[in-house]
């Protein structure tokens, strides 16, 4: 088969590496991809939000399967635009992608068929919001209503912090036309872990939790990004906590987007608090999470390519879904100065350090080839450095020595991914 993966980051790089295990696979294209991805696949460079041309180019040659690792292509009804041209593609449609594309749709109909999740308000006037701050309680947390690259969110301490986050996502517009609306949720305490799963409209089959490491600095400071670093499984995702969402979150989430008119085929992410009243919905995202994907798809012994067609098709309940028991964790190594401001073009050493390492993986973010084919440094997160062992203080041990391997100048990294596999 030839299979083309829309995307350009670690996300779409661990998913390459997942269908380049596929015995179906002939081709594997990537758009618009990165240095790393270009080992596995042969990179076009044609944007993600580019529905036109990729759809001629998944015509042009012959692609059989389209796999989406991005949520504004989703969100934006890449999906739609792949099936009206008779092409299978794997991804919600425009219509279920909202599940992430607005937190407001999500809330409400985690309201309507009582999937527990944070107390909430939504408004579309700022003036309304600064209202509602009045009276409310501390900390609080605000979400810009759109798509945010994973930074729309800000927790205020206090009602001056929230008022002056009120004018920076609605008025200012810091977060872009994703702040003209926003949700003003209750602060929940707990640990967070995310579950990623994959949906065929009516089954639903998880994968592995996973803990994000969301703030840039060492102890959760500093300022939210797309994610420093993961580990996988959670040892906080206990069999009391899975049986919970079991009964009271996934399957009623695909069931409810069903009853609404909005079939889901994909993946859906879960992001989860586990509170004092048992778990509740943080978030979902329509797509795989990332780092998230590059601590659980190494560990997909089922073939992808089958995974893919199965979730399309409808017949996910019909596959055995296995996973290696391996523990995954994934460090983020960007550039300094990310997520506000950071240099480019830094050229990036020790990645041949890599090869024939088996259970060790170099996932490129923001990489690209220099006029003199040299690999350099093309964003914020630059590599996920992944290592597998049999536990998970064994894998991060392993992905903190490997980080050593590569090096590249401004090279930045968090020293206390997974440090709470300790407290466990």
């Amino acid at each position: 088969m030839n299979v083309l993966i829309v995307g350009g980051g670690g996300r779409e790089h661990a998913i390459a590496e997942a269908v380049s295990r596929s015995k179906h696979l002939d081709k594997l294209y990537c758009a618009p991809g990165n240095a790393g991805i270009a080992e596995l696949a042969e990179c076009v460079s044609i944007s993600p939000m580019e529905f036109d041309k990729l759809v001629r180019f998944a015509k042009n040659m012959q692609i059989d399967l389209t796999i989406v690792g991005m949520d504004d292509p989703l969100v934006g009804g890449i999906v739609d635009a792949f099936e009206a041209e008779g092409l299978r593609v794997f991804g919600p449609r425009k219509n279920a992608a909202i599940l992430e594309g607005s937190k407001a749709f999500s809330k409400d109909l985690m309201k309507k068929y009582d999937i527990p999740t944070a107390a909430y308000e939504t408004f579309d006037d700022p003036e309304k919001a600064l209202e509602y701050l009045q009276s409310a309680k501390f900390p609080i947390v605000l979400k810009a209503d759109g798509l945010a690259l994973g930074k729309g969110v800000l927790i205020c301490e206090t009602k001056e912090d929230a008022e002056a986050g009120v004018r920076e996502i609605m008025e200012t517009k810091k977060f872009g036309d994703a702040g003209n609306r926003m949700v003003i949720e209750e602060f929940m305490t707990g640990r967070e872990v995310s579950v990623l799963s994959f949906v065929d409209g009516k089954t639903i089959k998880l994968m592995s939790s996973a803990q994000d490491h969301k703030r840039a600095g060492d102890g959760d400071t500093g300022l939210n990004t797309g994610g420093m670093g993961n580990f996988s499984p959670s040892p906080f995702y206990t069999e009391e906590v899975d049986k919970f969402c079991k009964e009271h979150i996934y399957q009623k989430t695909v069931d409810a987007m069903r009853e609404e008119g909005r079939e889901f085929k994909g993946v859906i992410f879960f992001g989860l608090m586990l509170t004092e009243d048992g778990p509740k919905v943080l978030e979902y995202n329509a797509r795989f999470g990332d780092p998230e994907a590059q601590v659980v798809l190494p560990r997909l012994e089922t073939d992808m390519i089958e995974v893919c067609e199965a979730v399309i098709d409808g017949t996910l309940d019909q596959l055995d879904l296995k996973f290696e028991d391996k523990a995954a964790v994934c460090v983020v190594l960007a550039s300094d100065g990310y997520p506000v401001s950071y240099e480019k073009g830094k050229e990036i050493t020790g990645l041949e350090n890599f090869k024939g390492k088996d259970g060790y993986y170099c996932f490129h973010a923001g990489t690209k080839f220099d006029e003199n084919s040299k690999i350099v440094t093309n964003g914020g997160r630059v590599l996920g450095i992944t290592a597998k062992g049999d536990t998970l203080a064994e894998a991060r041990k392993k992905a903190y020595e490997a980080t050593e391997w590569v090096n590249f100048d401004n090279k930045y990294m968090r020293h206390d991914i997974g440090k709470a596999i300790d407290e466990a």
